[in-house]
């Protein structure tokens, strides 16, 4: 456990004290580490107050790293630049989970919550007792009860179906989500755009911070759930990554098992049936464990966010330029050039296509690599990890340079993967005549 819990993490629990919720009064206790043993709450604990004196401060510590990452980059800086939130003022405001054993979705939903001002580094309260939770100001994956208005986000009850709205397919038509929202997924739909506009005000549409985002903002909240939300929710509802099979088809047997993901993960955190502190004997204290896991979740929700937003957002202008232009680079329109290479865009690809209404889809991308060499790339099908729309031709596949001069016929060919996905020229003539030449061997106007 020492190893899944890094020294940030316990740095993050010793800068600001817990408060201990009684029925009667809020008691100070001493600052505890994530192994350490505070007593026993009398009926709750609350945990990621924020004294005057020392406050909590999450955010400071889960953008570290990411700050560092940053600052590294050679490139130039991105247009969108996170906010930085540890100076903002903390609300008084509670916060109402279960106690016992957590999971990512509760985590998720507190650290997600603590970025909007209004839950701004709030204290945590952990119970099950239905007359403590309602002393709280919002309360999240307990109660039985999920009513916005009155800022209850349990999704346990008995007909509950809440669910993302459904996902586009490649093919125009839209997919029910396969998973109802947890708790961090009822957070997301009531405040995730709020909790973008935070991190990266550049994303508001106005600045009175409504729920009325501009597109990049929508396009941003959309992918975030897409990427990292909704796993949470379909491993916290039960949903099995592989479907069931159909009638006349074999089960299919997961061929080995992930225990990297972020739930996984969370529930490492949570104290063993047996463990103890080795130095008093004492019971692991849950509650400060819990604090663990809802920053390693704003980690991850960080991490990814950084990508796409400071990554993805600004490669869709790129993308975006290319498709509306595929007829300057090729006239079939089957063949488009990106003025740089590196940049994401397969997902942008497919989405364009369907917002664009592309009739003919798009087969070869052409751009640069950090060497100057041209490439040319098949695009996959989409949801296909090595199946490719059209691959290049046959022949060349497996063959470099002057052997894929001869066979090939273009100037400057440097080498064709064994796979067909990917070839290479010293010019952008070349690259062009390699994509026209995989146009005509496939026969272009469709999938190849």
């Amino acid at each position: 456990m020492a190893m899944a819990i890094s020294r940030t993490r316990r740095h993050l629990l010793a800068t600001g004290p817990a408060i201990l919720l009684s029925s009667a009064k809020l008691v100070a206790a001493s600052p505890p580490s994530p192994f350490s043993h505070p007593p026993r709450a009398p009926s709750a604990f609350v945990v990621g107050a924020a004294p005057r004196a020392s406050p909590f401060r999450p955010d400071r510590h889960l953008l570290r790293a990411h700050s560092a990452m940053a600052s590294s980059s050679s490139s130039p800086s991105p247009p969108y630049k996170r906010a930085k939130l540890s100076d903002l003022p903390s609300s008084t405001k509670t916060i109402g989970t279960h106690s016992g054993t957590f999971q990512a979705d509760e985590a998720l939903g507190v650290w997600l919550l603590r970025q909007v001002p209004a839950y701004r580094r709030s204290p945590v309260v952990r119970s099950r007792d239905l007359k403590v939770l309602d002393e709280c100001d919002i309360v999240i994956d307990v109660g039985g009860t999920y009513d916005h208005e009155k800022k209850r986000y349990d999704h346990h009850q008995r007909g509950y179906d809440e669910r993302f709205p459904p996902k586009a397919n490649g093919d125009g038509t839209e997919e029910e989500r396969c998973t109802k929202l947890s708790a961090s997924g009822l957070v997301y739909r009531h405040y995730g755009r709020e909790v973008l506009g935070e991190l990266y005000p550049q994303l508001k549409g106005s600045d009175d911070g409504g729920d009325a985002g501009s597109p990049e903002l929508e396009w941003v909240y959309t992918r975030m759930y897409d990427s990292f939300l909704e796993a949470i929710d379909a491993i916290d509802t039960g949903v099995e990554p592989v479907p069931p099979a159909q009638e006349g088809e074999e089960e299919v047997a997961l061929r080995y098992k992930d225990g990297t993901g972020l739930s996984a993960r969370v529930g490492r955190i949570n104290p063993r049936w047996n463990e103890v502190d080795a130095s008093t004997g004492a019971d692991v204290d849950p509650d400060a464990r819990f604090e663990v896991a809802s920053a390693l979740c704003g980690e991850d929700f960080v991490s990814i966010l950084t990508k796409v937003v400071e990554g993805d957002l600004p490669a869709r202008s790129i993308v975006e330029a290319a498709v509306r232009n595929r007829l300057e680079c090729d006239p079939s329109g089957e063949i488009v050039e990106f003025a740089s290479g590196g940049l994401p865009w397969k997902n942008q690809l497919y989405d364009l296509e369907r917002e664009l209404k592309v009739e003919v889809p798009i087969k070869y991308v052409l751009y640069t690599d950090q060497a100057g060499m041209w490439r040319v790339q098949c695009v996959s099908v989409e949801g296909k990890a090595f199946e490719n729309r059209l691959g290049l031709p046959q022949a060349w596949r497996g063959v470099r340079d002057e052997d894929l001069e001869k066979i090939s016929g273009i100037e400057g060919s440097t080498f064709c993967h064994a796979a067909g996905f990917i070839g290479g020229n010293r010019s952008r003539e070349g690259a062009l005549e390699m994509a026209r030449a995989g146009l005509r061997a496939g026969g272009g106007g469709g999938l190849g």
